[in-house]
């Protein structure tokens, strides 16, 4: 049961990952237009620590991308300097989509694996019942 166990502890954490993937980048999609707003990213990396499952994996520390600002041409703006630009965010909504569609079947998948994992331990138990 133990191999069960750690299965489910694994998924759980990969599930745990690409949600924080997804929110940041549902949080990249809602500020694309905001100025000033750099998006951000979250690396992957196998957990370590007390009670760790070898395998598992956490999320590090949340990232700002260091890429250049998109120049916008708007003299009416408030935020304009004296030649009519500003900083825009930058956010590409390109990368973005692709990101989330990455993590999301990321997360099907290990949701998959951990309904799976649960029916084959219930699957054994009963087994065992008999």
């Amino acid at each position: 049961m133990a191999g069960f166990s750690d299965t489910l502890s694994i998924t759980a954490s990969a599930l745990r990952a690409q949600a924080m993937r997804l929110r940041l980048t549902s949080e990249n999609v809602a500020n694309a237009d905001t100025p000033g707003y750099r998006r951000k990213t979250v690396p992957f990396r196998e957990a370590h620590g007390r009670g760790a499952v070898p395998g598992s994996v956490e999320t590090g520390p949340v990232r700002l991308d260091r890429t250049a600002f998109a120049r916008i041409h708007d003299p009416s703006s408030p935020l304009a300097d004296e030649t009519g630009h500003y900083d825009g965010s930058n956010v590409n909504l390109l990368y973005e989509i692709a990101d989330a569609r990455e993590a999301s079947r990321s997360y099907e998948a290990n949701l998959k694996l951990f309904e799976q994992t649960r029916r084959m331990s219930g699957a054994l138990l009963d087994l065992l019942r008999r």
